[in-house]
């Protein structure tokens, strides 16, 4: 049957209340922004619908009003189920004053659970989180006081312990494309990304509901190559062409760059060599980690630093970077933009993906270090009062078969300064990093011990190692004193190695560090 064609005040106006409504889109990518708007206004104007559960896989926002933001009303919503949670403030707000119900599961789960849906399973199965926040045994990615529901299970199969993410059904999907034909089809070429879109249409029209579909254009039937359909029309209940452009940017801080979509390829500039800071010593320490060849994924932040050392050293051409929603090498985007990549050689769907990197595939994996505690446990999903949710970071670090955290050893005011190939610092940071116990276990040091994973903490003054006893200093930096600039830096006494090493002058240095990988062999 053909889909209806209606603007978007009239296609929010199906949406009954009680009912759970998934979201398609990675930060500002791919988000139905228009829909969205609608749906907001309608309640702010009516107070309809009410009680809703919202269910997506990455952050969609921009840390103020777009994306999910719009959906934080007092009322409108009961519960949200959500990967990342950190760019939606607003949401936070009410999860934070136990206002509506909030979980947070690993991305990865998100997106394996639209498709389990789509599949009539019961759940999703998988070791992913395992003795992290969402193990049921710790707190089972609960987010507040009134989130009571178990939604995560521990069961055994054939002897070995795994993680049940029961599903739930889907009543309506908000997704985001390029054209629509007459006949319902979505294609997305002028996207940079297909996300999870067709594993949440296919979980809603089987579960019995309605998927609505933003488009830039309808376009005539039988125009669209087959090959661009992501969204086939037989899913496809509703579809809105946008009246206002400006509610379908490509990212949140781009209209539209076609290099992010393979529609052309752009010339990137050499990279400008990054000033010798922390920064830099950090990423040149955590690059001599790369193998040839290797296929990373490198977190935001910190660890973005790692490709621009590499280049600098002749070696970038050795690593294929990813990024978790799909796009597989090229230059990974930042900012609103990040989960886009510039000059990507393919773009997969998000669920695949995943499914890669929960089986192992990324050689090596480059994250940030917020909070480390002496069983090697990290924390980046969790501050006081404030949520921000795991995102890809538990899927890619258990599973990865190198992780590097990367990070400064203290925040908050550190100044330091190479000089002569030693680090000096010059004022201490006012925060600890390395503390007695983390404020959630988004990363486990005890399972990642368990599985002999090969996991490193690179500072820009140390450099520590996980063993089944717990952490292990193996490096120093030169210039630094082991009892005032570490020990005493610490909450813990961690072990020492009896051949503890000197960190390597050249990281130390303003001169290129002449690597290769020759001689690490």
């Amino acid at each position: 049957m053909a889909p209806k064609f209606l603007t978007a005040k009239e296609a929010v106006e199906l949406i009954e209340s009680d009912s759970t409504v998934a979201t398609g889109g990675f930060v500002g990518n791919a988000v139905p922004e228009e829909l969205e708007i609608a749906l907001e206004k309608r309640f702010v104007e009516t107070g309809k619908p009410k009680g809703l559960t919202v269910a997506y896989c990455a952050g969609q926002g921009d840390g103020k009003e777009k994306g999910i933001n719009h959906f934080g009303h007092e009322g409108l919503l009961k519960r949200v189920v959500g990967g990342h949670w950190g760019l939606a403030p607003k949401v936070q707000k009410l999860a934070l004053e136990n206002k509506i119900e909030g979980y947070t599961f690993p991305q990865g789960v998100m997106a394996h659970l639209f498709r389990d849906i789509a599949a009539g399973k019961p759940a999703t199965i998988t070791h992913v989180g395992l003795k992290t926040f969402v193990d049921p045994r710790i707190e089972g990615g609960k987010l507040n006081e009134i989130t009571r529901e178990d939604l995560v299970e521990i069961i055994h199969i054939h002897e070995k312990e795994y993680l049940l993410y029961k599903t739930f059904p889907v009543d309506y999907a908000l997704l985001r494309g390029t054209y629509a034909d007459e006949d319902g089809n979505v294609s997305m070429e002028k996207e940079a990304g297909s996300l999870e879109v067709l594993s949440i249409a296919q979980a809603c029209k089987n579960s019995g509901g309605k998927v609505i579909v933003q488009v830039e254009k309808v376009v005539k039937s039988g125009t669209l190559n087959p090959w661009m359909v992501k969204i086939p029309g037989i899913y496809v209940d509703t579809i809105v062409e946008v009246e206002e452009m400006t509610n379908h940017m490509q990212t949140f801080a781009e209209d539209y760059n076609p290099s992010y979509s393979g529609n052309i390829r752009v010339p990137v500039n050499k990279m400008k060599s990054m000033p010798l800071d922390e920064r830099k010593i950090i990423a040149r320490r955590a690059m001599m980690e790369l193998v040839p060849q290797a296929v990373v994924n490198l977190g935001i932040g910190m660890p973005e630093g790692v490709a621009n050392v590499a280049n600098e050293e002749g070696v970038g051409d050795q690593m294929v970077l990813t990024v978790e929603p799909g796009p597989i090498g090229g230059v990974p985007a930042g900012g609103l933009s990040f989960g886009a990549a510039t000059n990507p050689m393919a773009i997969i769907d998000q669920p695949n993906q995943f499914d890669f990197y929960d089986g192992g595939g990324l050689d090596v994996a480059f994250l940030g270090l917020a909070q480390c505690d002496e069983q090697g446990n990290i924390n980046v999903s969790k501050f006081g009062p404030k949520i921000t949710g795991p995102g890809g970071f538990i899927n890619i670090t258990q599973n990865a078969k190198k992780v590097v955290f990367c990070g400064t050893f203290t925040a908050g005011g550190l100044k330091e300064e190479a000089v002569n190939g030693e680090l000096k610092i010059v004022e201490e940071g006012k925060f600890k990093k390395f503390i007695k116990e983390v404020e959630q276990i988004t990363f486990s040091g005890i399972y990642a011990s368990e599985i002999e994973q090969t996991v490193l903490y690179v500072t820009e003054r140390a450099v520590f190692e996980l063993t089944k006893e717990g952490l292990v200093l193996t490096e120093i930096a030169p210039g630094i004193d082991l009892q005032k600039d570490i020990l005493d830096q610490m909450d813990f006494e961690p072990m020492i190695d009896t051949n503890i090493k000197k960190m390597d002058e050249r990281i130390f240095s303003p001169e290129k560090m002449n690597f290769s990988f020759d001689e690490l062999l």
